[in-house]
């Protein structure tokens, strides 16, 4: 079992050195650490959806703005769309899954804010139909997905298609990713560093 255990590491650091050499993916986490700090500069908001694991980490980046990530300041307007359980379970038995998030971006959204849409294969299709509705309603999409962004890689404004196929690896480096993006929106914003 402990060789088993080594080569998880082991594939887990495999997917972030792939990560550090990719310069498109470095290009790509600056252009959206710039539109998220834009959108709270002009006094909009962020909001993340995912299913799953996505959804738990979905959660977790939106906490890291409205609660704090290395700095004591306020709270910055960020939200995962599925933690409000009532809204999530109505629509869904009313309408459809496919609709819990678009819906809510219907009611919400506002033009200059940014979604967040996290999807390893990139082809969830409850955030495939949140990112349509964002982009009708001229929000920005950030995208964070596996090695060929799926479907949503025409729906993202900014894509990080992180170079894995493996679920968990791939979640594993877009916590990393987000946590990068929280830091320096954070240090930028409220000009710590």
């Amino acid at each position: 079992m402990t060789d088993q255990i080594k080569s998880i590491i082991q594939s887990s650091i495999d997917v972030k050195s792939a990560v550090l050499q990719n310069e498109q993916i470095i290009k790509n986490v600056e252009e959206a650490v710039n539109k998220i700090l834009a959108a709270f500069q002009n006094g909009n908001k962020v909001l993340f959806c995912g299913n799953g694991g996505s959804a738990a980490d979905a959660q977790h980046l939106a906490a890291e703005f409205s609660g704090r990530f290395y700095t004591d300041r306020e709270a910055l307007p960020a939200e995962a769309l599925h933690v409000n359980t009532s809204y999530l379970t109505a629509v869904a038995n009313d309408y459809s899954y496919d609709v819990v998030y678009s819906r809510l971006i219907q009611g919400i959204g506002n033009k200059g804010d940014v979604l967040v849409g996290l999807s390893t294969s990139g082809n969830s299709g409850n955030i495939l139909k949140a990112f349509e509705t964002a982009r009708n309603k001229g929000m920005i999409t950030i995208g964070f997905t596996g090695s060929t962004g799926g479907k949503m890689l025409p729906l993202s404004d900014v894509l990080l298609n992180v170079p894995s196929n493996d679920t968990p690896r791939i979640q594993e480096s877009h916590i990393l990713l987000g946590h990068i993006i929280c830091q320096l929106v954070e240090e930028k914003y409220f000009h710590t560093r």
